[in-house]
């Protein structure tokens, strides 16, 4: 995967200027471009997105400091007009074209990005490859933004607004893996972009021909094969370091890759105070 990461950051320097059609290039580099906007945003620590336009903008400042039209460069980069390409310039550099035109500055660089795998081998991972037929996740849902440290008080409240009966019914309603009440993240941005919206669920899994009552919301699962991580200590912070791990330690090891679907969260066992717990996080995968 590291390699792949590298010839796709090669191939955006050879292409400023161009769309990048990430599909494509992540069909010739044997991938799919879910996995690598994810592997990419994971490891890079930015969206691929927000890297090309950082990387445009850059590369754009020779162009603002020489005598041309500020509509061409502009055009140039893909910008219909000269007010779409200031916002983007500004929003990188923190001033207009016009003033580094006329002052020269200030400017700030984001650098090519080069990938390195590290295999240090202090992280040990406790997986499991399991193959699960369709299924249905059921519960509450809630809009919600992506956080990716600490807690979450967007979904913390949603959980806190329901009846404390509520979660016994969810519990007597799951009838399959993964069991018990489940932590649901799905229709996440492919960048894995913080603050970007997510779909929460407070919910169960059950088997895809149990009647639901009406007023829990469904996600269809379709079959595949799921990477089941089991995780250990305080919370949320050894459930974020091990989604972090996955994508630094496990993928890049393993033949496998994330595939579109919902990612889940079963508890396992927790302290009164939640501040620790043992849980397993699931994420849909297939052969790389």
């Amino acid at each position: 995967m590291i390699a792949e990461l590298n010839r796709l950051v090669a191939h955006v320097e050879e292409h400023l200027t161009e769309d990048l059609d990430v599909t494509a290039v992540a069909s010739r580099l044997g991938t799919t471009e879910y996995h690598l906007r994810r592997m990419f945003s994971s490891l890079a620590g930015i969206p691929l997105s927000e890297y090309v336009r950082r990387r445009r903008m850059t590369v754009a400042v020779a162009d603002v400091l020489g005598d041309g039209d500020l509509l061409g460069i502009a055009v140039r980069y893909g910008y219909g007009s000269t007010e779409a390409f200031g916002r983007a310039f500004r929003s990188v550099h923190g001033v207009s074209p016009g003033d580094v035109r006329r002052d020269g500055g200030p400017l700030r660089t984001q650098p090519q990005i080069r990938f390195r795998l590290t295999v240090e081998g202090n992280i040990t991972m406790d997986a499991r490859i399991t193959d699960r037929p369709d299924f249905r996740l059921v519960g509450h849902a809630a809009r919600v933004p992506l956080i990716h440290e600490g807690i979450n008080p967007q979904i913390q409240a949603h959980i806190a607004s329901l009846p404390v009966a509520e979660h016994a019914r969810l519990k007597d309603l799951s009838n399959t893996e993964p069991a018990g009440l489940l932590q649901v993240s799905a229709d996440v941005d492919p960048d894995y972009q913080e603050g970007s919206e997510l779909t929460y669920v407070h919910g169960i899994a059950v088997t895809d021909g149990t009647r639901v009552p009406d007023d829990l919301d469904v996600i269809e699962v379709p079959a595949g094969a799921w990477a089941v991580f089991r995780i250990e200590g305080d919370y949320p912070a050894a459930l974020q370091s091990a989604w972090a791990a996955t994508a630094t330690e496990w993928f890049p090891s393993n033949p496998w890759r994330l595939r579109p679907g919902p990612s889940m969260v079963g508890m396992l066992a927790r302290s009164d105070d939640f501040s620790s717990a043992t849980c397993e996080l699931w994420l849909p995968v297939e052969r790389a």
